[in-house]
């Protein structure tokens, strides 16, 4: 009856309202356990498409290894090398009807997160098993002849050094291939089908068999690599735009890489010169800029504070102080800033005495120059953001990592040559940055310097997550290329471009 309590006008006892009570609680549990089997059901549909795939991080993960040798001998050491046989898959018009059945049922599913990963947070990824001369065997080759410390380059540069700066497709793809259970990194699963898959990725090690391998026998596997990945059929369904090439090496895969113009490079810059890129093979949209391996041992909220009252170095380099091509604007550096009060400028060496010369150089100073090497960028620029050192930045054609996630003026001075070779100028410009700023800039040193340090296994928010994210980033841009392609006739407009070339304005004239 309305306005009456339920109780109103009759006697309880006490067991009856402990019933009540009781019942009340059992109601209550019920309704929270089956909200959360509705809500769990909501996600079922993509974690079955991927048993593998695990929502949450290994809660006790082995410690990260920053070593590349290191964690290369633990890597061989815990693998079995896989058998040498390609591949079967369906044939180019199945795949074609597979992965046009599989972006129906996104399109049509109930979560607009599910379209593209482009708007989602998980990527998926097919690892090629190629034959081990093109992966196990090679890192072998590395491992078994790294200690050869008389293996140098025309210029006098360690060969096994410079692999290490370049190892970029070893990080990568010993993350993808590990087992799921052991992998931190969830934005991005490999897959097993390659209908499923959005991009494609390529375990070739282009700089160890450019470096390691005879010139007619580098050649020549080259051209095997070639051959084996363009014949995939998911290869021929897009002529490659959906594959991942890593040639962080400018000099990797030369002879051979334009065949594969289309296909998404990782790559260490972009010289628009043609001194190592042709026009046309190269590109922001298309490529991705990866990150050197640091030469030094990254300096940690510790090791900044101890090292912060030593910081007494205006102005540091250490490195080649001649170089080729845009690093011709080093000589020019060297001349006006030669007994400059402040500045450090020495003649690099290399093993282990010169590596502890550069890292105790930055670690005790408070801006680290950063010129154009042979190519616009250098592993120096990586060195000194993982020692706290900050950046300053002579390379006038530099296109620097990550950059549509991280802000480089927060962290770096760019100054362009024409200025950094007039006598003073440079000396006169960092004298004028405030303490407030100099401080600034290094506390973001600190934070930004996990988003360069390569690790097994790879680490949230590291180079390699970054680089999935980046690479995500392009996704819907390549699937318009992909359609486009596939439906132009004979008379149909080319795709509109602005190739934007300019002389190496790094050049000492």
């Amino acid at each position: 009856m309305a306005g009456k309590s339920f109780f109103s006008g009759v006697h309880r006892s006490p067991s009856f309202f402990r019933s009540v009570i009781l019942l009340a609680s059992l109601s209550l549990i019920a309704i929270i356990i089956i909200s959360f089997s509705s809500s769990s059901s909501r996600c079922a549909p993509l974690l079955s498409r991927y048993p593998n795939h695990t929502p949450y991080p290994n809660p006790n993960p082995s410690p990260p290894i920053y070593s590349f040798v290191e964690s290369l001998d633990k890597f061989l050491a815990s693998r079995h090398q896989p058998p040498d046989h390609i591949d079967s898959v369906a044939s180019l018009e199945d795949l074609d009807d597979s992965i046009w059945s599989g972006e129906m049922e996104r399109l049509q599913g109930s979560s607009p997160s599910d379209l593209w990963p482009g708007i989602s947070s998980v990527i998926r990824v097919y690892v090629y098993e190629m034959p081990s001369k093109f992966t196990y065997d090679l890192l072998s080759l590395f491992r078994d002849t790294y200690r050869k410390t008389d293996n140098l380059t025309s210029n006098g540069s360690p060969i096994h050094r410079l692999i290490e700066q370049h190892s970029i497709d070893y990080w990568l793809w010993s993350d993808l291939i590990s087992p799921e259970s052991q992998r931190l990194l969830k934005n991005v699963i490999r897959v097993h089908r390659q209908e499923e898959a959005d991009f494609f990725y390529i375990p070739f090690f282009t700089t160890i068999s450019y470096f390691l391998l005879e010139k007619q026998q580098c050649k020549a596997l080259y051209r095997e690599a070639l051959k084996w990945v363009t014949d995939q059929p998911a290869w021929l369904a897009f002529w490659g735009r959906d594959h991942i090439l890593p040639v962080h090496h400018p000099w990797s895969f030369k002879s051979v890489r334009r065949f594969m113009k289309k296909a998404i490079w990782l790559l260490p810059d972009m010289d628009s010169t043609g001194n190592w890129y042709k026009p046309g093979e190269v590109w922001l949209e298309k490529d991705l800029i990866l990150p050197y391996v640091a030469n030094v041992n990254a300096c940690d909220a510790n090791c900044v504070s101890e090292n912060q009252p030593r910081r007494k170095t205006l102005l540091f380099f250490r490195g080649r102080l001649k170089r080729n091509a845009g690093g011709k604007i080093r000589s020019k550096l060297v001349e006006v800033l030669r007994d400059a009060e402040g500045v450090v400028i020495e003649e690099g060496s290399i093993g282990v005495a010169g590596k502890e010369a550069s890292q105790n150089g930055m670690r005790s100073s408070i801006f680290c120059l950063s010129p154009a090497g042979d190519t616009p960028s250098s592993a120096r620029l990586f060195d000194a953001i993982v020692s706290g050192c900050i950046p300053v930045i002579v390379s006038d054609e530099l296109e620097l990592p990550f950059e549509g996630i991280l802000d480089y003026r927060k962290i770096a001075l760019f100054v362009s040559s024409s200025d950094a070779i007039q006598p003073d100028w440079l000396v006169k410009f960092l004298n004028s940055i405030g303490s407030k700023q100099i401080r600034r800039m290094q506390d973001n040193l600190l934070k930004y310097s996990r988003h360069f340090l390569y690790s097994s296994p790879s680490q949230p928010l590291g180079p390699e997550d970054l680089t999935w994210r980046m690479i995500a980033g392009k996704m819907l841009n390549i699937k318009l290329h992909i359609r486009r392609s596939q439906r132009l006739v004979e008379g149909s407009r080319g795709v509109c471009t602005c190739d934007c070339k300019h002389s190496n304005a790094t050049r000492a004239s």
